[in-house]
């Protein structure tokens, strides 16, 4: 099961994953969110991974889709609240060299304003 809850704030879509992310559940995430970057020409966007229980490579792939089109957007994609777990098989994947990972909403909103 995968809630994915979305509010766009000052230029930011900030997506809250909670659940698991993976083979069974990214048409959610493709319905609520990749749908709308492509729609909409999102350029920012921020992963908040504090409440994901669990990601395979599925889940992974859809996240650096997303992060593909904020950069043909000319933006950014940043991930937080990565627990061990997460973030052990984000690094394994390598999502972490092109999506930035910052300790939370507040820090990525920070950096995206300033960058």
């Amino acid at each position: 099961m995968l809630n994915v809850g979305t509010e766009f704030r000052n230029g930011i879509l900030f997506v809250r994953l909670r659940g698991h992310l993976n083979k069974d559940t990214i048409y959610k995430l493709n319905k609520r969110v990749t749908k709308v970057v492509k729609n909409n020409g999102i350029r920012n966007i921020v992963f908040n991974f504090s409440n994901l229980k669990s990601i395979d490579v599925k889940g992974i792939n859809a996240i650096f889709y997303n992060y593909e089109l904020c950069r043909d957007n000319e933006g950014r994609s940043l991930m937080c609240g990565n627990n061990d777990k997460i973030r052990g098989k984000l690094k394994r994947s390598r999502l972490v060299n092109y999506v930035y990972e910052t300790q939370d909403e507040l820090s990525a909103m920070r950096i995206l304003n300033l960058g």
